[in-house]
């Protein structure tokens, strides 16, 4: 495999068969399993809107984390670019979704909340304005056909 290319592969398997199949709109579950080798199961369903259990991960839910996540690591990156030490992180993401009445939807958009600590004062400013710059290298931001907001707060330690 070249360094410029690389290939992510999992499994879903539904488990929502209760036995009719999809019979009916309310006769099945949407529970299913996110199957990765050498990682724990991810119990995966709906939305609870949309029929699915409260108690596990949908799909928006991991779609929100993945941008989420993949900030944070490109923020972090970018940050010891520039020399600036971060010791401490936190994102309290949020996403809009709308429904279509066709049924359809989509992401309309996604306001990331970074809170960052850095250790020392002076690098405050620059540490706020690489946001921007870990957003352009973010793969998952750069993937997505909505906006991916950033509402950054920065102190220091």
């Amino acid at each position: 495999m070249s360094l410029d290319q690389h290939r992510y592969a999992l499994t879903v398997q539904w488990t929502g068969n209760r036995g009719d199949g999809t019979s009916s709109y309310r006769a099945y579950s949407r529970d299913h399993d996110v199957l990765i080798p050498g990682l724990p199961v991810l119990r995966g369903s709906a939305d609870p809107t949309f029929h699915g259990d409260g108690e596990r991960y949908n799909p928006e839910q991991l779609l929100l984390a993945a941008l989420a996540q993949c900030h944070m690591l490109s923020y972090l990156h970018v940050a010891v670019k520039h020399g600036v030490v971060v010791t401490d992180y936190r994102d309290e993401a949020t996403g809009l979704m709308r429904l279509n009445r066709d049924g359809s939807g989509q992401f309309e958009r996604v306001v990331l909340h970074p809170h960052v600590t850095v250790a020392d004062a002076g690098q405050a400013g620059l540490a706020a304005s690489l946001h921007h710059e870990a957003n352009q290298v973010c793969f998952i931001a750069r993937s997505v056909n909505f906006p991916v907001e950033h509402q950054p707060v920065t102190v220091a330690a």
